[in-house]
């Protein structure tokens, strides 16, 4: 008796399929520093799993407003999933409209990474501690005396790996606001950074 023949099955290739990577575009008022830390970020093996991260600068430095109105244009492409702004609040003088755009944030879903004064008050965090008010004059200067860089552009990966430290200071800061009853834009010093960092999944 013959062997019995079995049917050839066709052979298929496994074809490896890769995670739809979530979509999130950062809009930054700064052409330095700010461009500098989330090009950094995106380098993170956090973040480059499951995100791609893409930098939205205005050409004319925009105000804390314009980049909002930005950010909820570009929501409006169903190809994006989130849209985050970082912006200064500067010291002595404010930049103008920030409680509108807080507003504006809020009602579309934008996230808001606010420092105040300045970003640099943010890069500071990653070196120590800092609890009294400071404009943004002193911020920038104590910032670049910590690191050493001697003009605006920044290192970002000396900051990297300090991030969840300065997340965690930055986030008592906001504690101790909220427990002294201190409201937007009084909050000095402060930094909604670490909000950045817990949604990107690198804090």
């Amino acid at each position: 008796m013959s062997p019995r023949r079995r049917e050839s099955k066709p052979l298929k290739r496994a074809v490896a399929r890769r995670p739809e990577l979530r979509t999130v575009v950062v809009f930054c008022e700064g052409k330095n520093s700010e461009p500098d830390y989330v090009n950094g970020l995106k380098r993170l093996p956090e973040i480059t799993g499951n995100t791609a991260l893409n930098l939205e600068i205005h050409p004319d430095q925009g105000v804390p407003l314009t980049l909002v109105q930005m950010a909820a244009d570009r929501l409006a492409d169903p190809e994006v999933d989130e849209c985050w702004c970082i912006f200064d609040v500067e010291w002595p003088k404010n930049h103008p409209n920030l409680l509108r755009a807080k507003q504006l944030a809020q009602a579309r879903g934008i996230g808001l990474a606010i420092s105040n004064p300045c970003f640099e008050l943010w890069l500071m965090l990653h070196h120590r501690g800092h609890t009294r008010f400071v404009d943004t004059a002193e911020a920038e200067k104590t910032s670049r005396s910590l690191d050493g860089r001697p003009g605006k552009s920044i290192d970002a990966s000396i900051y990297m790996s300090r991030r969840k430290q300065a997340a965690r200071r930055a986030e008592a800061l906001e504690k101790r606001h909220a427990n002294n009853g201190t409201a937007f834009p009084d909050d000095n010093p402060s930094s909604g950074m670490h909000h950045l960092l817990r949604a990107l999944g690198a804090y």
